[in-house]
Order: structure tokens, then C-alpha cells, then sequence
């Protein structure tokens, strides 16, 4: 299959070695479990259970609320013994509302879902009402939930499920492991969301820099005419979707505008397989692998670990941190978060938990930009970061916005390459929420001014009407006082 070249990018230490041979190993079910009601993208879940409840394994706790939310579920049986406000796994620190679980080490099912027979001969509302009844999310990072991704097919006219098996990320190799471990079950889950759909062709995108994997799904897809397995070449952030649609299709998406406009819809390897546990055997979402890594853990591992397990316990597993810990990070290094604090929980966005040394953070102080371009040259999206930044230093958020700040994947190349050690995907990440937020306080002021202005025209309606009920009341009066005298004229 032929590939198209992609803009700029990077070729970092990628540091796989250390996990990429370790297979995936399952944790033990924690004493406590502490799971956040919002987990995804969207709208936070809403508590079904209470505290004290007795609840089983797969029974959810929490409901999805609107149209783009998740519901959140017991990865294990046992007793809900708060539902209250704790640290969120972000690395604001805030706080957010809380299941907590103590298991009761029987680890018993409750009654699921029947499978569906034959997801081929299903309709695609029953696939997808399937999928959201599991609180299935993308399990790539951004956890959009993924009965809203599969419901796109009704709106565009889709042509490939492009499946990304890239994990561009250094240090992560969740992905990897389960292409190797679970290619049935990756292809079966990517079959059964394009039949959703309706995309006659599933293309399954992994770099170069995973041989096994390729092995293994091409095997596994061997029998299907219409997957194709495709060795996309090592360099980041070719798992970015956009970048990975024009890698594999040489199309193009437009500015704020969705890879399904062009016809091509990406999903990660790892939501395809949990969307075959949902589809064939009615399970929802309760766990995830996990890359532990970095040279501050004893015991580099991947890791299938329940959801709410702290991190200390799964730190713990893979024989705790050693002393020279610079940095834990939850996610990749270049687009993951820092880690607050070791107490928050896996949740299902968490691809990885790092702990960093300092050599490997490799943390310099900032020395004036000397605009030599490199920014510019390696941007995936073609962009001027240095004239961004500038803009922004200065609060000129509106213009940054003009030259492309919206369309910054935050993917940090620029960072990661300015030999001046400029935080600059730390600017743009500050100036798109202040953009944000000034929208939001901007489309406040424009709702309450429609607001006031809808009362006062309903205020002057009464007004007006109170006016002509009274200029007929008297009119009547009038009407009436009139006849009374032409009566007793007529009398007289």
C-alpha cells in the first residue's frame, strides 16, 4: 500500500526496549478501588449506587448523562463505602467526585448483557447502544466515548476504519503487547465497528518499529479480505489521527474539522478489543493495560490493571520506585500529564504510568529564543511556533489564534526539539484554555444579553397588552356611559 509522506515530526530516544519484551501480566484485584464518575470526554456519570451498597463484578455504578458521556462500572464485587470528593488523576490536583469500592475478594459477576448472536446481522443502533451500555472510550488517550465516534457513520459516508496500532509515544508498549497477545481480538472488534459503521474497509496502521506486531495481526486478519495490515514509518507523532489519515490515505483534514469529513474514521487497537468483550461476551470496561516504565520503577512491566487501582499499588507491583525518581508522569512523555499525587487512580485513559529519572527528563533552564527556526521546520502541522509564542508572551491571544494556535496538537515536537529549551507546547496549551475559557465567557454574556433582551420584549408585550386592555375597558366604559345617556334622553 502506498504511503504518503507527512509534515515535520521527530525521531526521540523511543526507550521501548524496556517493556516492549514483557508480556502482559495481570494485578491482582486492590483492597480499595476509587473510581471517578467522569472518566472520559463529556459529561460526568451520574451515581446509581449508595454507600453501603452491595455491588457485583460488571454492574454499574454510574449512568451516562447526555450525549456524549460514559457510564462507569464495578471492576470487582465487594461495598461502596463512600461516594465523595477526591484528588482527581489530573494533574490540576482538584477534586472530583468519587466511588469508592472495598472488594470482597470473591470477585463475583453480576448478571451481563446477553451477547449479541451474530454482530454482522445486527443493526448498527444495536452495536452502538451496546458499546455505550459498556462505557466503552478511546483507550488511546483522549477517551471520547465510542458509541458517539460509532454513530458518525449515520452523518458521513465512510470509507476505511483506520485502526491506530502506531503508539508513536516513547516508552509505551501497551499497544504493542495487546497486538501481539490479542490480535483476534483486536480484529474482531475492528470488524464488528466497521459493520457498524459502514465502512467497507478496516486498514490497521502500526509503525515500523514493531515486527511482532505486524506478524501477528497480519495473521490474525489473514482470513479477511477486506483488513489490511499496513507498516507505517517510525517517526512522531504519527499517531496523532490526522497525521496518521494523511500517512495512509494522502488525504488531508481541514482545520477544525473531523478525519470522518474525509471519509476515514480512527480508533485504537486496544478500544477494538474492548469492544469485542462488549459485543461478544456482554463486558463492560473494568480494566485496561498499562505501561509502567521509565529507569525509576525496579520492574519495568505492561500490566492489565483494574480500573481505580491507586497507583501506589501498582507501583508497588512492579517493586515501587527507586530513589532518583525526577518525575512520575501518567501517559507518554511528550503528551502525558505529570501524576499529582500516587494516591489517584488507573482510570481508563491511562496508558501509562512513568517514572522518570532526571537524566531522563534531561531538564535545562531557558535561554533566549535565537530564532533558528528548527520549530518550525519539524511542526506536523505547519505551523510558526516561534511567532506563536511570541504572540502569547505578550497576551496577544486572538492573533496567535489567527496564525493557527487551534490547529496545535499539543503533540510537543517544538519543545522537545528547541536547542533553547523554550516550553513552547506549554504556551499553547495555556493560551487554547484561556481561548476557551474567554469563548465560554463570551457566549455567557451573549446568552445573558439574549436573555434580558427576550424579557424585555416580553415585559414590553405585557405592557402593551396591559395598555390595550385598559384602552378597551374604557372604550367599553365609554360605550356604555353613551348608551346610559341615550336612554334616559329617550326616556325624558
Amino acid at each position: 500500500m502506498k504511503l504518503f509522506p507527512i509534515k515535520g515530526g521527530i525521531h526521540p530516544e523511543y526507550r521501548k526496549e524496556l517493556t516492549s519484551e514483557k508480556p502482559i501480566v495481570a494485578l491482582p484485584i486492590p483492597a480499595v478501588l476509587t473510581l471517578p464518575v467522569q472518566q472520559h470526554m463529556g459529561a460526568a456519570a451520574s451515581t446509581v449506587v449508595k454507600v453501603g451498597d452491595q455491588v457485583l463484578k460488571g454492574q454499574m455504578l454510574a449512568r451516562g448523562q447526555g450525549a456524549v458521556s460514559a457510564p462507569v462500572h464495578a471492576p470487582t464485587s465487594g461495598t461502596i463505602i463512600a461516594i465523595e470528593e477526591r484528588t482527581a488523576p489530573h494533574p490540576s490536583g482538584l477534586p472530583m467526585l468519587t466511588i469508592v469500592l472495598k472488594s470482597d475478594g470473591r470477585d463475583q459477576w453480576a448478571e451481563l448483557p446477553a451477547p449479541i448472536a451474530d454482530p454482522f446481522q445486527a443493526g448498527s443502533q444495536e452495536i452502538r447502544a451496546r458499546v455505550a451500555e459498556c462505557g466503552i472510550v478511546g483507550l488511546g488517550g483522549a477517551t471520547f466515548p465510542s458509541a458517539v465516534k460509532l454513530g458518525l457513520g449515520d452523518r458521513n459516508r465512510l470509507e476505511i476504519l483506520l485502526l491506530n496500532g502506531a503508539e508513536c509515544e516513547p516508552y509505551l508498549t501497551c499497544d504493542d503487547r495487546v497486538m501481539r497477545e490479542k490480535a483476534d481480538e483486536v480484529i474482531d472488534g475492528a470488524r464488528i465497528m466497521a459493520h457498524a459503521l459502514g465502512a467497507p474497509q478496516v486498514v490497521i496502521a502500526i509503525e515500523d518499529n514493531k515486527p511482532e506486531a505486524q506478524a501477528a495481526m497480519l495473521k490474525a486478519a489473514t482470513a479477511f479480505a477486506n483488513v489490511r495490515i499496513v507498516g507505517v514509518p517510525v517517526q512522531y507523532p504519527m499517531g496523532a489521527e490526522r497525521h496518521l489519515t494523511q500517512a495512509v490515505t494522502g488525504r488531508e483534514t481541514p482545520a477544525r474539522k473531523l478525519t470522518a469529513d474525509v471519509g476515514v474514521l480512527v480508533h485504537n487497537v486496544a478500544t477494538a478489543r474492548a469492544v469485542h468483550h462488549a459485543v461478544r461476551h456482554g463486558r463492560p470496561l473494568l480494566s485496561r493495560v498499562v505501561t509502567v516504565s521509565g529507569r525509576g520503577v525496579v520492574t519495568p512491566n505492561n500490566v492489565e490493571v483494574p480500573l481505580g487501582t491507586p497507583i501506589d499499588d501498582l507501583l508497588a507491583f512492579c517493586g515501587n520506585l527507586t530513589k532518583e525518581v525526577k518525575r512520575l508522569v501518567s501517559g507518554g512523555p511528550m503528551m502525558g500529564q505529570p501524576i499529582p499525587d500516587t494516591r489517584v487512580p488507573v482510570v481508563k485513559g491511562t496508558s501509562g504510568v512513568l517514572a522518570l529519572t532526571a537524566a531522563e527528563v534531561n531538564e535545562r533552564p531557558t535561554q533566549p529564543c535565537i530564532r533558528c527556526g528548527t520549530c518550525v521546520s519539524i511542526c506536523p502541522c505547519g505551523l510558526v511556533p516561534v511567532e506563536m509564542a511570541a504572540l502569547i508572551r505578550n497576551e496577544r491571544l486572538e492573533e496567535a489564534a489567527a496564525i493557527g494556535l487551534r490547529d496545535c496538537v499539543s503533540c510537543g515536537s517544538c519543545s522537545y526539539i528547541c536547542p533553547s529549551y523554550v516550553p513552547l507546547v506549554h504556551y499553547f496549551n495555556y493560551a487554547k484554555g484561556r481561548l476557551n475559557a474567554l469563548d465560554a465567557e463570551r457566549r455567557k454574556t451573549e446568552q445573558t444579553k439574549a436573555l434580558v433582551a427576550a424579557r424585555t420584549a416580553r415585559l414590553e408585550r405585557a405592557a402593551e397588552a396591559k395598555r390595550a386592555a385598559a384602552a378597551a375597558a374604557a372604550a367599553a366604559r365609554a360605550q356604555a356611559a353613551s348608551q346610559t345617556t341615550d336612554v334616559n334622553k329617550a326616556e325624558a
